[in-house]
């Protein structure tokens, strides 16, 4: 893979503010989450989102859903049809803003997946899928801390049968009960579709519904040297909240591209 992109999420509402500080990060861009609460309910602020998103330029943006229980798997036909419905819209949105990849999650907000089918969950993943490759938007598919998208193997069946991308949390991935227990390594989460993970978000670990930043390069290296594998995966998200945060993260990961990337490259070229 290239030497990845790095950005950080939309942690401000204030624009100019988020603007400058990635640009004097030396940032690629801005991964825009995007909630229930935030979504445009006229062509009036779908417009006024466009100026928002277009004012961070030159940076790049990608986007991200983070809709706590809204999930296209319900057992109740009527949420499940209506989360369709708002995911499709969603994808317009996107589409709309010049977007070219939107980040989704199965289960988020949830504390059991009883209330979930799971074969409703594949159907609707597929036929959102459909709907996003029409628009040009590359859907992808978050690992989450617990739940089916924690599980490596029904991670992988997810994947393989919507047909979606992915997005790879390293943060979330450590902390997963199928690591914890070491039943799978964190290479299961990635080695059956390698070529179908886009993007990373890149923190230590989520404790307490908490992103916790990395305090050495050593907190995070194993599984950098893992994303460096992915030869798609070039936009590595530092998914904290506040600019300190972002900021130590930052320096963390220059580390260790410096250290580890540079010097692997000079040896390859050497050869």
């Amino acid at each position: 893979m290239n030497k990845p992109k790095l950005a950080c999420p939309n942690f401000t509402r204030d624009r100019d503010r988020l603007r400058r500080f990635a640009l004097q990060c030396g940032l690629d861009g801005v991964d825009w989450s995007l909630t229930l609460q935030d979504l445009p309910q006229s062509p009036r602020e779908a417009s006024q989102l466009l100026r928002e998103v277009s004012h961070l330029r030159p940076l790049e943006v990608r986007y991200h859903a983070a809709f706590s229980n809204v999930d296209l798997g319900d057992h109740d036909p009527q949420k499940a049809r209506e989360a369709l419905r708002l995911f499709e819209n969603v994808c317009r949105l996107i589409s709309k803003l010049n977007g070219e990849s939107l980040t989704i999650h199965v289960g988020l907000g949830r504390h059991t997946t009883e209330d979930l089918s799971w074969e409703r969950t594949l159907d609707n993943l597929s036929t959102l899928n459909a709907s996003a490759m029409k628009l040009g938007l590359r859907l992808c598919l978050e690992n989450l801390a617990w739940g089916w998208t924690s599980r490596p193997e029904l991670f992988e069946k997810m994947l393989r049968r919507s047909g979606l991308w992915a997005t790879f949390d390293i943060g979330h991935a450590v902390v997963s009960p199928s690591i914890v227990t070491r039943r799978f390594d964190l290479e299961d989460f990635v080695s059956p579709h390698r070529n179908r993970i886009l993007n990373a978000h890149v923190y230590h670990r989520e404790w307490m519904d908490r992103h916790e930043p990395p305090q050495a390069v050593e907190d995070v290296a194993d599984r950098l040297d893992l994303l460096r594998t992915l030869p798609l995966c070039e936009w590595w998200v530092l998914e904290l909240r506040d600019e300190a945060a972002v900021q130590s993260t930052l320096h963390v990961v220059r580390s260790y591209l410096a250290n580890g990337w540079d010097n692997q490259r000079r040896a390859t070229s050497a050869l």
